[in-house]
Formats: structure tokens, C-alpha cells, sequence
């Protein structure tokens, strides 16, 4: 990114959009909500891993790959977990039995988002492997009177922040509203949140000064973030569901732990997903994980490449809802089209072309895809008129965005020579103005599968390409 070029983003935690300035510009660092791996990822997973992707993708842009860490966990410390390992491995020690459940479904998670064009993040640690930290972090909040023991549980201590609730905006009236005090009656204040619970003999456990047990939810990030991060660090993010309570209790425990102002100084969320206009629901039968869309035909009756996935989740802007549809691929998959045939209608394209700068101000304006892509539009265009530097840089620009610049166009060796001969035939209709004749052999084609486009070469030539519908 060009020096004059500033990153602005959008901070829920002052709900306003602000230009960046990261701590150390030698390392900047990021934090993404990860998946909790007790069952294969859904493509809400799916948006917010390609949402942070990009991020992470214009933060590299501006400061330099090695100057950007980007922290993703994985939480595999959950009593869903526990419920699936006992049902599909019961014969198994309960910890091998998990293992075998968190390794299966966090293989296939790295394996979706890959598909889905995500670069690999600089760390993605496990929950399991930051325990000693989560009890470094509950030591010090119980020492500076933030947390206690009741229940069998040590909680963390709500009133012992004054603006406990800032960044949801949630007070604790609102919290004890919604309090079931009936069976939490063990708390100071309905609204304290586990930081540590003891386990049965049939669940997981590690050793610690409370008694064996595992962790709460919240107390993850806060560990795993530190060690990798530090106290205080630039940009945390996830889905908007995330705010409250689980971003809320992570800042909580990690200032009060540290005694720091902030633990994050930009806090980022991307917007709700829904399927063909209602809310995803197993229920109501339209659950989609990122594999089924990859691998079957369950969505809209085929399969979708991970870049047309890619593409759809960003045509919505990060914050704003998104409706999933059918349709909606359909779209992305035409733009995506659209613009790997120009990338690649030029001859003698610099291969080494930059990203378009234009491309990525637009995209410095807090992600703002939409007018990214009216650049890329533009670019598209100048290739179509035999431009080869607009080609070379449209290449580039594509596989910037994680956008293949020809995985969705037909090669040489796909085409069948019947269809070489049908465009050829067309093409000396056209010169003859036999215009129905063309028209029937374009729709012939189309019929099969077999979509043309026309465009013009540097001498004005009429040329068509042409590609396959998969």
C-alpha cells in the first residue's frame, strides 16, 4: 500500500470508524475467534474465516508479511465436545476419545477454509495446549479480588469492573434481567461468569488449585491471546454473535488480570448469516457446513467452487447481514467468471504485476469490497480491450483477494474440437452478417453448457473465448 494510503477501520468498542495505528508497526498483531471442533465448521464459520483472511491479507499489503502476526484459535475444550466424543467413541478413554473427535473435525476445518482461498494463519493454537496460562490468569484475578470460589466453580466478579458491559453496552441491570438466579443461586451476582468448574470423574480435567477441572469458555482467548500477543495488543475480531457475553467477559478478565486499560484497541465483528432468507437451523432443514457445499450437491443441486463461495460471502460488506442464496452464487460465480476471462484475454501479461492500488484503497476503507470491486470492473474492462498491463494487474489483484485469476475457465485440453469448430463456424457467420445463424450456434452452445463471450484484439479483430459451466 502506497504511504499516502491510510487503513481506516471500524471499532465496535467506540462504534465509530477511525483511521488505524497499530502499536508497533514492526508487529502488528491480530486475533480471530476460531472454531470450537466439535462438529465440522458451517459457512457462518465460513464468513467469518474469510472476512479476517482479508484483513489479514491488506494488513500484510500495508506493513509487510513479516511484520503481521495473526493469531486463530482453536477451541477444543468444550462439553459439546465431551457429548460427541462419548457418543461416537464409547468404547475409548474419554481424553483419547476427544482427541480422535477434535483432530477429525480440526483437519477438516483447515482443509475448508484452505478451499475457501484463507492463507494459514502465523499461529493457531489449541485450547488444550494453554491451560497452564488459564490458571496463570485465573491466579492473578482471584490475588487482585476480581474473582472467587463458590459451587464448585470459581466465577469471575462482575461488580469488580466498574464498566463492566462497554463494549456490548450492556449494563448489569440488563444482565440480571435475564438472570436464572434459580439455579445459579451460588453467585454473588447472577451475572459472574465460570472461569474454572470442577469435573466429574466422565469428564475432561487437568490439575489445579481449585480442584480437577477445565476451564470456562471466555478464559481461552484471554490466555491464548497473551502468550502469543501480549496484554495489550491491535485488532481482535469475530462474529457479531461474539460481543456479548464471550468478548465481553474475555476484555474483563484480561484488563482486570493486568491491570491495562484495553486488551484489544480495535475490536472488529462481522454481521449475522442467514439461508435463503431465514435464519440457519437444523430444524428447519438449512444447516449448511462448508463441506457440503464443497464436496456435495445438498446446496442448490451441485457443487460450488471455494472461490465462488469466497466471492459471495464478500460481496456483502463484512458488517452488514448476509442473506446466502442460490442465486446469490450464481451471481458470484458469473462476476468471478467475468473477471478471470479478462485477466486472461491479453497476450504477454506481466506476470509479476502488482495488485491494483486502487483495489486496495477501496479495500483500506474498512474492507469496503463493494467499491473494490468496481475497480476490479474497470480493470476487467481495459483487458477486454487487449490492455496487457490491465490483464497482468487484474491477475495479480485476483490472487491478492485469494481469487484465482483461471480456476473457473475451461483450458485447451477440456475443450471438446466439435466446440472449436462451432465458435469458428459462428465467427464467419458474423462476418458474413448471417446474425441468425450466429445466434443459433451461440445457443446451441449455451444449451450444452458451453458459454461465449466476444471481445476484440490490439488489432480490432473480432476473437471469442469462451468456457464450461461446471
Amino acid at each position: 500500500m502506497g504511504e499516502t494510503t491510510q487503513l481506516r477501520l471500524y471499532n465496535t468498542l467506540t462504534r465509530s470508524k477511525a483511521v488505524f495505528t497499530p502499536i508497533d508497526p514492526d508487529n502488528v498483531r491480530l486475533y480471530a475467534c476460531g472454531p470450537t471442533v466439535y462438529d465440522f465448521a458451517h459457512i457462518g464459520n465460513g464468513r467469518m474465516a474469510i472476512v479476517f483472511d482479508l484483513l489479514f491479507r491488506v494488513l500484510r499489503q500495508t506493513y509487510g508479511a513479516e511484520h503481521v502476526t495473526y493469531v486463530r484459535n482453536i477451541t477444543d475444550v468444550d462439553d459439546k465436545i465431551n457429548a460427541r466424543a462419548l457418543r461416537d467413541h464409547p468404547d475409548l478413554p474419554l481424553n483419547e476419545a476427544i482427541r480422535k473427535v477434535t483432530e477429525t473435525t480440526a483437519s477438516q476445518y483447515q482443509k475448508d477454509v484452505t478451499a475457501l482461498g484463507c492463507l494459514e494463519p502465523t499461529v493457531q493454537p489449541r485450547a488444550t495446549d494453554n491451560i497452564d496460562g488459564m490458571l496463570a490468569l485465573i491466579t492473578r484475578l482471584i490475588a487482585h479480588g476480581n474473582a472467587y470460589e463458590a459451587g464448585g466453580e470459581v466465577l469471575f466478579s462482575v461488580e469488580s469492573m466498574p464498566d463492566y458491559g462497554k463494549l456490548s453496552g450492556r449494563n448489569l441491570e440488563d444482565n440480571l434481567a435475564g438472570a436464572r438466579i434459580a439455579v445459579e443461586n451460588h453467585k454473588r451476582n447472577p451475572a459472574d461468569f465460570v472461569l474454572w468448574k470442577l469435573s466429574a470423574e466422565d469428564e475432561p480435567g487437568w490439575d489445579s488449585p481449585w480442584g480437577r477441572g477445565r476451564p470456562g469458555w471466555h478464559l481461552e482467548c484471554s490466555a491464548m491471546s497473551e502468550r502469543y500477543l501480549g496484554e495489550v495488543f491491535d485488532i481482535h475480531g469475530g462474529g457479531l454473535d461474539l460481543i456479548f457475553p464471550h468478548h465481553e467477559n474475555e476484555i474483563a478478565q484480561s484488563r482486570c488480570a493486568h491491570g491495562t486499560p484495553t486488551m484489544a484497541n480495535v475490536w472488529m465483528h462481522n454481521g449475522f448469516l442467514q439461508v435463503e432468507g431465514q435464519k440457519m437451523s437444523k430444524s428447519l432443514g438449512n444447516f449448511f457446513t462448508i463441506a457440503q457445499l464443497l464436496e456435495t450437491e445438498d446446496f442448490g443441486g451441485r457443487k460450488w467452487p471455494g472461490e465462488v463461495l469466497r466471492l459471495a460471502m464478500l460481496m456483502t460488506h463484512y458488517r452488514e447481514p448476509i442473506d446466502f442464496t442460490v442465486k446469490r452464487l450464481e451471481e458470484a460465480e458469473t462476476k468471478l467468471r467475468d473477471w478471470q476471462r479478462a485477466a486472461g484475454t491479453a497476450e504477454g501479461a506481466d506476470p509479476s504485476a502488482a495488485p491494483d492500488a486502487s483495489v486496495i484503497a477501496e479495500l483500506a476503507d474498512d474492507l469496503n469490497f463493494h467499491r473494490a470491486a468496481v475497480a476490479l470492473d474497470a480493470m476487467a474492462r481495459k483487458a477486454n480491450r487487449g490492455e496487457a498491463s490491465a490483464a497482468g494487474c487484474l491477475s495479480a489483484t485476483l490472487s491478492f483477494l485469494g481469487l484465482s485469476a483461471d480456476s473457473l475457465l475451461a483450458t485447451d485440453a477440456d475443450v471438446d474440437p466439435a466446440i472449436s469448430a462451432a465458435v469458428t463456424a459462428r465467427l464467419a457467420a458474423l462476418e458474413a452478417r448471417d446474425f441468425a445463424t450466429a445466434d443459433k450456434i451461440r445457443a446451441d452452445l449455451l444449451a450444452e453448457g458451453v458459454q461465449l463471450m466476444d471481445y476484440k484484439d490490439e488489432a480490432g479483430n473480432r476473437q471469442t473465448k469462451w468456457e464450461t459451466k461446471r
